[in-house]
């Protein structure tokens, strides 16, 4: 009789050990005692610096439309591409030497610049070599889209590109197909690129905090990670009810290995 209840509790146990929380699946958690407020923000979002392979987009505007031809890709160059093919054959990628090449500008060096920074380099340069200041001219620099690499326990693993200015790592996340049920939200792995090299950064989107986190917004060229929970590894199930199966088949097959072995003596 003792053992049947060890047995019961044994499962009972397991059940729960095995059962992936609420807590563990839900994002950006409040305190238990939270009630609607303002969110506090920190300090703005440094602007980002552009890296090695960074690709961007360029254009110039100007009253002389035919010395800006000059600097702009040819419309007709590239009509069967994509939009991001177009990207990749008109844009400007940032060289291992950090420099991107320009039509008569040549190379101009741009690493650790933000794209602000680049704009005001161009204007200063055409103004001095092309332009005269009634020429109006009006210079455009973007990144060319944020792309990222996501793998691990997530519904679309794979690269990604998102033509935005600013993208959360939430948004990133839910154009990839979102985490999966055994996904570990609590420790979500991002490995970032700086000019000497690249390092890990850890962020946990549970809870509330997370957004006030320097690693919320993702860069150029970040993988995300998402590491698998220990549940999974047990095999047992996700759910209670699961579990609960998993195991009684177990049981349920050994009791009748039992019998069967004991009908043979």
């Amino acid at each position: 009789m003792k053992s049947t209840y060890l047995l019961v509790i044994l499962v009972v146990v397991i059940c729960f050990s095995s059962c992936i929380s609420t807590k563990q699946l839900t994002y950006l958690q409040e305190p238990e005692n939270g009630v609607d407020s303002i969110i506090p923000i920190r300090k703005m979002q440094e602007p980002y610096r552009l890296q090695i392979n960074d690709l961007l987009s360029i254009r110039v505007k100007a009253l002389d439309q035919e010395t800006v031809g000059i600097f702009n890709p040819i419309g007709d160059s590239n009509l069967n591409a994509t939009g991001e093919e177009k990207l990749y054959n008109d844009g400007f990628v940032v060289d291992p030497h950090g420099n991107i090449r320009i039509p008569s500008l040549g190379e101009i060096q741009v690493l650790g610049y933000t794209v602000e920074e680049v704009r005001q380099e161009l204007e200063k340069r055409l103004l001095a070599d092309y332009f005269k200041e009634e020429a109006n001219i009006f210079v455009t620099v973007k990144i060319a889209g944020i792309r990222y690499t996501i793998n691990g326990e997530i519904g679309g693993p794979g690269s990604n590109i998102i033509y935005r200015d600013q993208v959360s790592i939430m948004e990133a996340i839910a154009n990839s197909g979102d985490i999966t049920l055994v996904g570990d939200r609590k420790n979500v792995v991002i490995i970032r690129q700086y000019p000497l090299g690249q390092k890990v950064h850890h962020i946990d989107l549970t809870q509330i905090d997370a957004m006030n986190s320097p690693y919320y917004f993702i860069q150029p060229n970040d993988l995300i990670l998402i590491n698998p929970l220990p549940q999974k590894s047990l095999g047992f199930g996700t759910t209670g009810i699961s579990s609960f199966t998993t195991i009684l088949t177990i049981i349920t097959g050994l009791t009748s290995v039992i019998l069967l072995f004991i009908a043979l003596k």
